[in-house]
């Protein structure tokens, strides 16, 4: 249904000045900007979430992350590797133009190609047809347990808009590549594109002619990305601000203290681990070879940290340490694989003596400063314990974007990742994006190159696998394995920490993702 111009009118005469702005414009904080406005390029969790607000799936996750329809009404299957979406018919482009079904192959095509790094989360799709104007038939390699999981992430964009601007083919950001749809966006969801300052602002306002029925009270959104903890913090106590995300958990007390103000945290799905540089040789390293292919010394490194510090420390007792890659909730978690290295930097030392690097090593340690919950202080306190036991770390702390770029492009010998198995929800979504052997759709978040044949084989044949029993089995199985070497390190769970303003009444999911097309703005 379309916005009623009539509501809008009765909403906006019901403004509320606070802090300067009107009570329909909601002012958001963020630790880090968007990678750029194109919905295929890349990966990152805040950019994507930020994005459902311009662009939109076919289907998408609810306020209790649930699956609906979005630009799809309703779907079968036809066959074992064919699945038919019938596509909402009346709606359009934010430029007017009509969505049929060749957009969707436009999109789900764009989104698979070889260069595109969203292509992991569409791992056994083929590619797909248009039946008519609004009906889309999606071809697989076979059975997909998970498709419509995946399609909750692959946005819709416009096949004429795409073609006019030379953009059919996706670019990735994460490696710094850029295009005229980085700055430009043209979609069907609640709001539209006005204005982007990269690093500065971003501003969207309300499209009166979306399809759905508007929750939320909103006639624009302006993002603020605000690196520093402390001048969000600020913006935020001083009005500047709607809300901030995330909210610093060392200010907490502070933060739930002030009149007006609001502090909401719960459990979320995000591992964060760090990633091991498995070639032959590191980028800033005294030893000869790679030390880091040495699982003795991989298991000296996870020795050498105090989880307990970490988590009093630096989380302030808000996170869960983790032994796994995937949290309590999401489907493959086995709580006796989930065990956790105990702290001994004498046992670290004897492994490292006997790997032959009784001296220690140096090595280079990468650290986003802007994504995660207190990133830079996690890695700080990692080289610390890691000098202990005889590594030397150089660590550099930077902006996401660079850090990702980096990484994904092998420059790193430790690099830190969190991955919330968005958008699956799932097991797989570790499986086949960051253990399989890079090849195609699979491990297109591998940048250490990790690689077990019998992970592979696992990982493949949880793809297709419909019985629900079996596909949990083979994850945990896989995950078993991935975990006793120690392909990837993690550490914990982040908490999910947002704080607003008490006018403010927004959804808090475990995904992480600020939905503000179902917040409001209290009057």
């Amino acid at each position: 249904m379309k916005t009623s111009g009539l509501v809008l009118a009765a909403v906006s005469a019901m403004a509320l000045n606070v802090g300067g702005a009107s009570a329909e414009t909601f002012r958001l904080g963020s630790s880090g900007d968007l990678y750029g406005m194109d919905p295929h390029s890349m990966t990152d969790s805040f950019t994507v979430a930020f994005l459902h607000h311009v662009y939109e799936p076919l289907v998408r996750y609810d306020a209790s992350l649930g699956t609906e329809p979005a630009l799809a009404t309703e779907w079968e299957w036809v066959s074992e590797t064919t699945a038919r979406y019938h596509l909402r018919e009346g709606v359009t482009f934010h430029d007017g133009q009509e969505f049929t079904a060749e957009d969707v192959v436009a999109s789900i095509n764009r989104a698979i190609h070889p260069d595109s790094p969203v292509r992991g989360n569409m791992a056994g799709v083929i590619g797909a047809v248009a039946v008519d104007d609004f009906t889309v038939d999606i071809t697989l390699e076979g059975p997909s347990p998970l498709l419509n999981n995946y399609l909750t992430n692959i946005y819709i964009m416009d096949r004429g808009w795409l073609e006019e601007h030379d953009s059919l083919d996706p670019i990735d950001a994460q490696k710094g590549e850029e295009g005229y749809t980085t700055s430009n966006a043209n979609g069907t969801g609640p709001f539209i594109l006005k204005s982007r300052t990269p690093d500065a602002k971003t501003v969207l306002t309300v499209n009166e002619g979306w399809w759905d029925e508007p929750v939320h009270n909103l006639t624009q959104i302006e993002l603020n990305p605000i690196n520093s903890d402390a001048t969000r913090v600020a913006a935020l106590l001083s009005g500047e601000l709607d809300m901030i995300f995330p909210s610093p958990l060392q200010d907490a007390r502070r933060i739930a203290g002030t009149d007006g103000i609001k502090v909401m945290q719960a459990p979320g799905l995000r591992t964060i681990m760090m990633g091991f540089n498995l070639s032959d040789t590191l980028n800033n390293s005294d030893a000869d070879g790679n030390p880091l292919k040495d699982l003795r010394v991989r298991q000296a490194i996870a020795e050498s940290i105090s989880y307990d510090l970490l988590h009093e420390k630096i989380m302030r007792g808000t996170s869960r340490s983790a032994g796994t890659l995937v949290a309590p909730d999401v489907s493959g978690f086995d709580a006796e694989v989930d065990a956790i290295s105990a702290y001994d930097p004498e046992a670290a030392k004897a492994k490292l003596a006997e790997a032959g690097y009784a001296d220690g090593f140096r090595l280079a340690m990468n650290c986003p400063n802007d994504r995660y919950v207190n990133d830079a202080e996690i890695c700080q306190a990692l080289s610390a314990m890691m000098a202990r036991v005889g590594i030397e770390v150089a660590l550099t702390t930077e902006t996401k974007s660079l850090h990702f770029q980096r990484a994904r492009a092998g420059e790193t010998d430790m690099f830190m990742l969190g991955w919330a198995t968005l958008p699956m929800l799932d097991g797989f979504s570790v499986l086949s994006a960051m253990l399989h052997t890079p090849e195609g759709q699979y491990g297109t978040w591998n940048p250490g190159g990790y690689s077990n044949p019998e992970v592979d084989r696992l990982t493949t044949a949880v793809a297709v696998e419909l019985d629900a029993d079996k596909r949990v089995e083979m994850t945990i199985a896989a995950l078993k394995i991935a975990d006793d070497e120690l392909a990837w390190l993690p550490l914990h769970q982040q908490p999910l920490s947002w704080a607003a303003r008490d006018v403010v009444e927004i959804p808090q999911t475990a995904d992480d993702k600020p939905r503000l097309w179902l917040a409001q703005i209290a009057n």
